[in-house]
């Protein structure tokens, strides 16, 4: 136990920190704003709020396989996770502490906002749940398929091999997260059909697979030059 928090805490110095609250802050910001939907004006076209942040997560994930590996990215894909129930725990409480939010303060309406807001940071076990195995589901699915296509890439380096590896892991990824979140909280405490929810991690993953699309070359950037800094600072540690 003692030898794998050292491990830990050698590759988190190991780690750009930026890029490791860049994960960490998408995490948390996806699944809050994940209780606000999307109003497309298309009945099939389901998507939430989340999705300003979760394009933040899978480039996140990308960069760290691409530059350290499947398990790196992995191992802290999980404390993420970690760190996004110690804050859902915190909103909980916060939600529970007798008070009133700046927002709630419409005439006639006080207590009604109050209870929304609270309700809104306080979360649902059941979504909480769902969400966070549907994150650890896809996030070793999105590592390990982005490290298993490089693998079979003839050229194994430049831009088209990222943006490759990224575009197929991140849709298949996303793909799963959201058709396990539907199954296990759509289908069983709002009633989606089948259908619905396979349409919702469809439409999901492709406007996931847009935003890889347009930031690939930012995630691209970065991997570049943490390869650099490693060549000349740090050991090989990618694998």
């Amino acid at each position: 136990m003692i030898k794998a928090f050292r491990e830990f805490r050698s590759l988190l110095g190991s780690v750009p920190p930026l890029l490791i609250s860049f994960l960490f802050l998408s995490v948390v910001g996806m699944n809050l704003l994940a209780n606000k939907s999307v109003d497309t004006g298309v009945d099939w076209l389901a998507l939430d709020c989340g999705i300003l942040f979760s394009w933040m997560t899978f480039l996140s994930m990308d960069v760290l396989t691409h530059a350290y590996g499947p398990r790196v990215a992995t191992l802290l894909s999980f404390a993420a996770l970690a760190m996004n129930l110690l804050m859902a725990l915190i909103f909980y409480l916060a939600s529970r502490i007798p008070g009133v939010w700046g927002e709630s303060f419409v005439e006639g309406s006080e207590a009604l906002l109050n209870r929304a807001l609270d309700n809104t940071f306080g979360g649902t076990w059941f979504i909480i749940l769902g969400s966070s195995v549907a994150f650890a589901a896809s996030a070793v699915l999105n590592n390990f398929l982005n490290y298993g296509v490089g693998k079979l890439l003839k050229r194994k380096d430049g831009f088209a091999n990222f943006i490759l590896r990224a575009y197929v892991s991140t849709f298949l990824a996303q793909f799963a997260d959201n058709l396990v979140f539907a199954l296990l909280v759509s289908r069983i405490f709002f009633g989606w059909s089948l259908l619905q929810c396979f349409t919702c991690a469809l439409t999901g993953a492709v406007a996931e697979l847009l935003f890889e699309v347009l930031f690939s070359p930012l995630g691209y950037r970065i991997s570049r030059y943490i390869e650099k800094e490693r060549q000349t600072a740090l050991p090989d540690q990618k694998g």
